[in-house]
């Protein structure tokens, strides 16, 4: 038995939210619906626009963990967060959710705990600012041994790779699960993230175990169409999941294949789809249950945190499980 069932790896980083409509998107030269990093003046020039904020550990991946934390895994979280009011404010709320955070907060040095500020339209549709900080410094020392070597399943997150050190990181951590008898994957986080990365992203395509990206996100990695893109990408990997908004969900694994459909709603916040959606899958891998039912997993996490504002869930997933008689 490993110690842990997941271990995540990304950007710790502090989801400040706010409401917007589009004008003021465009007063602010925000591209709307994207991930954008943002330097720190910029930052605090955002930051100071916001009204009505709220304040919630976030980041991707760490996402994911506190999602499956909440769902009674395992987990643990391999991020780095300064010795900072929002650093100790990030580690205990993971620890308090059920997920390890394995890495104590760095004191000293000029980079802050990261923060995301986010501004969500009246459509549910957001659009994210991130300034890095100190998560941009997670690098190959932060990896023990310990932690990634006593991972059933591993999750990295995509962006790590827009650092050097990161990029590091993330290696020695799928090297470590994998020597060790786990399973590795990533999420492949944004269509500009795969632009950036596409010739390391198409080689960890191959070597890893599981790759989740939406269908845009695979279109870039193969620079063509989705059904191409999700052909070429069934032969490179171990397991496929692509995620098409609004529509349904394609799972692959060898020869076994399902399809999810979507029950479309109207999102209150977008923020966090992909990461719960990866949440509700990773707990059906974990748990041993079949493509299909993992893929349905995903969907009902997703569309639980779309119902609210913040990246987290708020209702007892489980239960929700229960309902659909996926689990006893």
């Amino acid at each position: 038995m490993k110690q842990y069932q997941v271990v995540g790896i990304g950007n710790a980083i502090v989801d400040v939210i706010s409401q917007s409509d589009d004008s003021f998107l465009d007063l602010m030269g925000i591209q709307k619906g994207i991930m954008q990093l943002v330097e720190k003046e910029r930052g605090e020039m955002l930051y100071a626009a916001m009204t009505n904020r709220t304040q919630a550990p976030g980041g991707s991946v760490a996402n994911t963990l506190a999602g499956l934390g909440a769902l009674g895994l395992s987990t643990a979280f391999i991020g780095r967060v300064h010795d900072d009011a929002l650093g100790q404010f990030y580690a205990q709320s993971m620890q308090t959710g059920g997920t390890d955070f394995v890495n104590p907060p760095v004191a000293g040095g000029d980079l802050p705990t990261s923060r995301s500020m986010i501004f969500v339209s009246p459509d549910g549709e957001r659009s994210m600012n991130t300034y890095l900080g100190i998560s941009s410094e997670v690098g190959p020392e932060d990896v023990s041994d310990d932690v990634a070597g006593q991972a059933q399943l591993l999750f990295l997150e995509g962006y790590l790779y827009d650092k050097p050190k990161g990029k590091e990181a993330f290696e020695r951590a799928a090297k470590l699960c994998r020597d060790g008898g786990g399973l590795a994957g990533i999420a492949l986080s944004d269509p500009f993230c795969v632009e950036r990365h596409r010739a390391d992203f198409r080689r960890l395509v191959k070597e890893l175990d599981f790759v989740i990206g939406n269908e845009h996100e695979w279109a870039s990695l193969y620079e063509t169409d989705l059904s191409s893109a999700l052909e070429q990408a069934s032969q490179d990997a171990g397991m496929v999941v692509c995620t098409r908004s609004g529509h349904d969900v394609v799972l692959l694994r060898g020869e076994e294949q399902a399809t999810v459909p979507v029950n479309e709603i109207v999102p209150v916040d977008a923020t966090g789809a992909g990461d719960q959606f990866a949440c509700g899958f990773l707990y059906g891998v974990a748990t041993g249950q079949s493509l299909e039912v993992a893929g349905r997993m995903g969907c009902i996490a997703a569309a639980e945190v779309i119902s609210h504002y913040g990246a987290r869930p708020e209702a007892d997933i489980k239960e929700l499980f229960r309902k659909e008689g996926l689990i006893g």
